[in-house]
């Protein structure tokens, strides 16, 4: 006959050893976001608190190929899937698309490139619940791509488009911003039909493959109707595909 008390069993030293290495292999986003953060306010890429509040919220790992997941906060783009030409761009060229736009909430936000939906979940941080975000990307794969990470991250009223984003969206316009994330050929003053007086575009323009990049341009649609551009710096961005892109 046996007691009714129990005798505690030994720990499984395997099983600890396991998860001390699961514990001690996953990266700390929460950390890394935290200080990607700061290091870009000390740089001057990130300028407002509504931007660095973004940021902060966004979790970037998450809308990372799950073979980059652990370098989400490394300042480098990286692939996505689709045909092999999409990426994530690095994480400062978000502040540096978006401060100059001075984004409020209740906005409308046009993003042509969805890419892995980032940009969007970003976009939507700034614009708060009353604005708009539609985002449009050409390669199917990774429009869905985009469209299941804004899912899962709580961004599912952002409007995903797959198809030919280069001529714009007419639907939902005028829009208070557009972000074209590719290189266009040229300055797409198509575009300013869809803008908002006062509203503003951003876009690099130029040859995709020239080894000195594309001119980061950004249009205001000023009251008359005529348009103000501004050269911000050289960038580097793979090519706007589409009827008004580098490839059709």
């Amino acid at each position: 006959m046996t007691s009714g008390k129990q005798v505690p069993s030994e720990p499984n030293p395997f099983f600890i050893l396991k998860v001390s290495i699961f514990m001690v292999s996953m990266p700390d986003f929460i950390t890394q976001r935290k200080a990607m953060v700061e290091r870009y306010q000390r740089t001057g890429y990130i300028k407002s608190q509504s931007m660095a509040e973004a940021v902060q919220r966004v979790p970037r790992e998450k809308f990372m190929d799950p073979n980059y997941m652990e370098h989400a906060y490394i300042d480098q783009p990286f692939p996505l899937p689709g045909d092999g030409g999409q990426t994530i761009s690095a994480p400062y060229m978000y502040p540096i698309f978006y401060e100059p736009l001075n984004i409020k909430h209740g906005d409308s936000i046009l993003e042509i490139g969805a890419g892995s939906g980032y940009g969007a979940a970003l976009a939507r941080e700034l614009v708060g619940e009353k604005g708009l975000v539609v985002t449009i990307e050409i390669n199917e794969i990774t429009c869905k791509f985009a469209e299941t990470n804004l899912k899962r991250t709580g961004y599912g009223d952002i409007k995903v488009i797959c198809g030919d984003g280069s001529a714009g969206y007419p639907k939902d316009a005028p829009y208070d911003a557009i972000c074209i994330t590719a290189a266009s050929p040229r300055v797409p003053y198509h575009l300013v039909e869809q803008m908002k007086t006062m509203g503003k575009l951003m876009v690099p323009v130029g040859n995709a493959y020239n080894m000195f990049g594309q001119d980061l341009i950004m249009i205001t649609k000023e009251m008359d109707g005529s348009t103000k551009e501004e050269n911000l710096m050289k960038v580097t961005y793979v090519p706007l595909l589409g009827k008004h892109g580098q490839y059709r």
